[in-house]
């Protein structure tokens, strides 16, 4: 009997990776449970770390799947490379998207090198997307076909008869990612950085299930987090007062705030702790003055500008027009499939992809010649997001000056410079960027 194939399952101690381990092992896999430490100064009520509660959850289903589980330490680089350059953004008065950072960076080639060092064929997330092979030649390895619900509950057999194993991969072979089936649930959005060689040894079982079947499956199996609730705030360190997080390290520092017209109408505290689109007034700790005499002046207040320069916010009640963007300029661009955006672009460039030095995320690299600005009919029409499961905008996505950038069809409020905005067409997710203006 051919050995199974080894797969190394990521466990945060929620109710996702207990079930990707779940499906995983039903599916003829050796798994390996592995729980992460990347943030140990989050405490809760009690004035305990909440990694080791997640860690003493994720054991307790590693026992009852009768897995090993293992623990990657992984705060010093986490610590580096995203929660540093996330102080960093926040100072220069730009709002980053530390999740974003943390799947590229730490998360999948972290747990990739992990994996490998095993003899792990595959990391299992409990990611809410898909991943689906595309230009694949007739003879495939099995781990390769098991990326649906059904071929994974179906797969029992294939997987330990080893079928398929050490063949020969065509070098046109690429990996999409898709949207989940639970739009509610959809986590493409954090993922679009990822890369060919992320998504080739990844696998997203969760992808093909709403939440609701993620949870009768957890009740249906006895397991103590089924009704436990999701992870939220930033990616490792969980719910946090934001402004007290960001204080520790960036100071206050007073300043004006301006309505669309120049006059002074309150002050804040640092404008830094402040971010596009987000409400202010007496209930959220800033004072403004309003004229009383003009009803457009008593609706609510939203933050429209930031001045780093001179530390000024400028606000907008609703409605105005300085809320609203419809213009784009992706900055820092990713595409997971680099051919995908490849007709957009002057045909003085060329689209090509550049491995970084980790090897981890491809990037386009517009080599030569000059950008002459693009016409309508070689944009693409895309859905944007720029928030996790906001709306799918429809937009046109083409290349100018040597920049992509996004028309929406439609403008906007709370387009946050910093954030990411990710493109799909259909359910593929093309990549995205930076949002910049």
């Amino acid at each position: 009997m051919k050995q199974k194939i080894k797969v190394l399952v990521a466990m945060s101690g929620g109710v996702d990776s207990s079930v990707a381990a779940l499906l995983m092992k039903r599916a003829g896999f050796q798994v390996i449970g592995t729980f992460m430490k990347n943030w140990s100064d989050t405490k809760n009520d009690l004035g305990e770390c909440t990694w080791k509660a997640d860690r003493a959850m994720a054991m307790k289903i590693a026992s009852k799947l009768e897995i090993p589980l293992i623990t990657l330490d992984f705060e010093k680089e986490y610590r580096g490379q995203v929660v540093d350059k996330m102080f960093k953004l926040y100072k220069k008065g730009i709002t980053p998207n530390p999740d974003v950072d943390c799947n590229q960076k730490i998360k999948f080639p972290l747990l990739r090198k992990a994996a490998k060092k095993l003899g792990a064929e595959f990391v299992v997330t409990g990611h809410y997307a898909r991943i689906k092979k595309v230009h694949s030649s007739s003879s495939s390895r099995v781990g390769e076909r098991l990326r649906g619900r059904d071929e994974l509950i179906s797969s029992n057999s294939r997987a330990e008869s080893g079928v398929g194993r050490g063949t020969v991969q065509s070098v046109q072979t690429e990996y999409q990612l898709l949207r989940a089936k639970d739009e509610s649930k959809d986590q493409s959005y954090f993922l679009y950085r990822l890369s060919q060689e992320d998504l080739k040894h990844s696998l997203f079982p969760m992808g093909d299930y709403t939440k609701i079947e993620v949870r009768k499956i957890a009740r249906k199996n006895n397991f103590p987090n089924s009704d436990r609730k999701g992870t939220v705030g930033i990616c490792f360190i969980g719910k946090v007062n934001l402004k007290k997080f960001l204080q520790a390290r960036v100071p206050p520092k007073k300043g004006k705030i301006l309505n669309p017209e120049g006059k002074q109408i309150g002050t804040h505290d640092g404008i830094y702790y402040y971010t596009i689109g987000q409400r202010i007034g007496p209930r959220f700790g800033i004072e403004i003055e309003k004229d009383s005499d003009n009803k457009k002046q008593l609706r609510r207040w939203y933050v429209a500008r930031k001045n780093l320069r001179k530390n000024e916010i400028i606000a907008a009640p609703e409605g105005n027009e300085l809320l609203y963007r419809k213009e784009i300029t992706i900055k820092k661009p990713h595409w997971i499939i680099p051919d995908k955006v490849k007709s957009i672009v002057n045909k003085k460039y060329r689209v090509s992809v550049v491995n970084s030095k980790s090897k981890s995320a491809n990037v386009v690299s517009l080599i030569s010649g000059r950008a002459d600005g693009a016409s309508s009919k070689n944009a693409i029409k895309v859905n944007a997001r720029i928030r996790q499961v906001g709306e799918l905008l429809p937009a046109k996505l083409y290349f100018e000056k040597g920049k992509f950038k996004v028309t929406l069809n439609k403008t906007i409020t709370g387009v946050s410079e910093g954030q990411a905005i990710v493109l799909y067409k259909g359910a593929v997710c093309l990549g995205g960027g930076v949002i910049s203006f």
